[in-house]
């Protein structure tokens, strides 16, 4: 398996580039932003984890802004959205955003996208949740079209816009890797059918993971594509869990590390490196 390192990046976290030199330093392969644009008040939605919502989902930074200072400040990193909120973001300007990430960072970018859970925030982005997972994949098919076509149009429900031009185009060939977020059965559904990859949180435990797996791949299979590559986000740092992960089909583990300063989280990441075997 490779191995990443995420954070909720904050003013008073570890910063971007302190951190992504930090990360390439000790070998790791990527380096994951989450994305909340902003926290309702009202919190009507209830935190997935259960509980209060934690005090740094108010105070993330943009993951693009974080992502591309990371960009530069590094060689081999990956650098991926965990995940992007596509559903808040209009998809002309995301694409955009995406390519040029790419670009500056010589193809280093992975698209990790979902839907949200917080019914709030996306209707305060004009997105009517009953409607978020079509307006998603109809987001992504055009982005897909912008980055891969000259002159590109996408005529949809949700999205729709006559031929546009659009530059940079993405390093990557034919885009970034689009990593479908969610546990569900239509999660595993659109990784097939739109993206690239599965990028599973914990919400899928380790005792059902192997069998999330094969359901993907059989999917996978049933479409006449390849085995999909799965990014397991926020893993359980011990050796028989990772052993577990790699057995059941996992590709890429990801150790989520609380928003800290650097020099607090040095223990983790030293732990974590001699983990990866770093």
């Amino acid at each position: 398996m490779k191995f990443g390192l995420a954070i909720f990046p904050t003013a008073d976290s570890a910063q971007p580039v302190e951190l992504a030199r930090r990360a390439e330093e000790l070998g790791f392969e990527s380096l994951w932003f989450p994305e909340h644009t902003h926290i309702p008040a009202s919190r009507r939605t209830p935190y997935p984890a259960g509980g209060d919502l934690p005090e740094e989902y108010r105070r993330l930074y943009d993951p693009f802004v974080g992502l591309a200072a990371a960009a530069a400040a590094t060689e081999r990193l990956l650098l991926g959205t965990g995940i992007c909120l596509v559903v808040e973001r209009d998809p002309i300007v995301t694409a955009k955003e995406v390519a040029t990430i790419d670009r500056i960072s010589g193809g280093r970018f992975l698209f990790g996208v979902g839907a949200g859970w917080n019914l709030e925030e996306m209707e305060n982005h004009g997105t009517e949740p009953s409607t978020r997972f079509a307006l998603m994949r109809e987001r992504v098919e055009a982005m897909k079209r912008i980055w891969t076509e000259d002159e590109a149009s996408f005529h949809g429900e949700h999205v729709d816009f006559d031929a546009i031009w659009s530059w940079p185009k993405p390093v990557q060939t034919p885009h970034p890797p689009v990593l479908m977020g969610g546990n569900t059965n239509g999660a595993l559904q659109r990784a097939v059918d739109i993206a690239d990859g599965w990028l599973p949180n914990p919400e899928t435990r380790m005792s059902v993971l192997a069998e999330r797996v094969a359901e993907l791949q059989r999917r996978a299979a049933a479409a006449g594509r390849d085995p999909l590559p799965v990014t397991f986000y926020g893993v359980k740092p011990d050796p028989d869990s990772l052993a577990a992960y790699a057995a059941a089909g996992v590709d890429r583990a990801i150790f989520y590390l609380p928003p800290l300063p650097l020099a607090e989280l040095e223990p983790a990441l030293a732990g974590y490196a001699r983990l990866a075997g770093r």
